[in-house]
């Protein structure tokens, strides 16, 4: 039989494949991309699971939230500034409430709803009235939550010894002090005609020197900082954070605060050496109540005051530097 001159293109119109045939190819074909994306979804998790691990936290998690916290931060602030009570109000009710609910698992009856009641109404005075509001604010939360703890005596099921009712009252002040008179110096700040910008840059300096340290211990990090305070602390990753904290500064000074480079300079590296202070005073604290984290509310964070243990001691910095450079300038 001589040669047939048909091509391959010419036998292929001539006998299309069948139907069955059809099917079989698109059966296959979907086969293997569902093997495939298995394949990579097996990988994704392995990787998730290894770095997971190595953080000690869903670090996906954990950014996801961080950056929808940031994205209202910065709307409520720059946006309208009166929303900016509300946002840290949000922020401030959880965290008292959590840090509240903690005493009162290590014995302290703390009253969580009316500490958080007085704390919230501290903050609008602070934005307002400023320092002297801030102030009096304070005197006034903590003679309400005083009063409150003692009218609480008149039922027998609240009596106890005067030991514990001091110490009772103690832990309520602490409260105030540690949670709403601290965030109240970002109220106070942002209250001030520019005093916006000077929050925002504090506040990048203190989450993003957080971020630096935790980048450079997990790569670097040897030499442990505190282990018995916090083990997972470097002083690999606080080294890390000084440099992040400091370049962030100069990049805040000059080109949001209008301020000499050198002043973004120190007040990165102040807010860096305060914000590891309150880090570490809040493991601390969790260690002293025997608890790993102040909640569940944050996936990957654990609670608000776990993302606010850095955050609230550097507020007084921050209005400080201002109160210096700001009024100079």
């Amino acid at each position: 039989m001589p040669p047939s001159d048909e091509s391959p293109a010419d036998r292929k119109r001539a006998h299309p494949p069948s139907m069955a045939d059809l099917e079989a190819r698109a059966h296959a074909t979907r086969v293997e991309l569902e093997t495939q994306a298995r394949a990579a979804k097996a990988q994704f998790d392995a990787m998730e699971e290894r770095i997971n691990k190595r953080s000690g936290r869903n670090l996906f998690q954990a950014i996801g939230i961080g950056l929808t916290l940031g994205a209202l931060f910065v709307a409520s602030l720059l946006i309208w500034k009166p929303l900016f009570i509300a946002f840290g109000g949000l922020l401030v009710g959880f965290t008292i409430f959590e840090l509240a609910s903690a005493l009162r698992l290590a014995g302290r009856n703390v009253p969580r709803i009316a500490s958080t009641v007085v704390g919230l109404a501290m903050l609008p005075v602070a934005f307002f009235w400023h320092v002297e509001g801030l102030w009096l604010a304070l005197l006034g939360a903590v003679a309400l939550i005083t009063i409150y703890r003692l009218i609480e005596l008149v039922r027998p099921s609240h009596r106890t010894g005067v030991r514990a009712v001091v110490l009772d009252l103690g832990a309520g002040a602490f409260v105030q002090v540690y949670v709403s008179f601290l965030a109240g110096f970002y109220l106070v700040l942002t209250g001030f005609d520019g005093g916006e910008w000077w929050t925002l840059s504090a506040l990048i300096i203190v989450v993003f020197t957080d971020v630096g340290a935790y980048a450079t211990g997990l790569r670097f990090g040897r030499h442990k900082l505190a282990p018995v305070i916090s083990p997972g602390k470097t002083w690999e990753g606080f080294a890390g954070s000084l440099l992040v904290a400091i370049a962030l500064g100069v990049l805040a000074a000059v080109l949001l605060l209008h301020q000499p480079w050198w002043v973004g300079a120190v007040m990165g590296l102040v807010l860096a050496l305060v914000g590891t202070t309150g880090d570490l005073t809040e493991s601390l604290l969790k260690r002293e109540l025997g608890i790993k984290d102040s909640s569940s509310w944050l996936p990957g964070h654990g609670g608000f005051l776990d993302r606010l243990d850095s955050i609230l001691p550097s507020a007084a910095v921050a209005y400080g530097f201002y109160a210096v450079f700001a009024h100079a300038a």
